[in-house]
């Protein structure tokens, strides 16, 4: 399972279904100015724990939350590894 397509994947259709237009997904993006809200960001990490079976924001106490989407990625692939 490649995490970065089923993160663009679920970012993509939260953005759709909540009727938000989504800025490209690059890794420099940063998470405020993709386009989703803090409900739309709920709601990709539900889905995300569901499909990935993993939830990088409980994993540990020292958490530094991404910025980025570059960092949610790898922050999504490191806890998985």
């Amino acid at each position: 399972m490649d995490i970065r397509s089923e993160i663009v994947d679920q970012f993509t259709q939260v953005a759709q279904e909540q009727g938000i237009p989504l800025a490209p997904l690059t890794d420099d993006l940063a998470l405020l100015d993709s386009g989703l809200d803090s409900l739309c960001f709920a709601i990709v990490v539900t889905r995300l724990e569901g499909l990935l079976e993993v939830d990088p924001f409980s994993s540990s106490e020292d958490v530094r939350f991404p910025v980025t989407f570059g960092e949610f990625v790898r922050f999504y692939d490191n806890a998985a590894n």
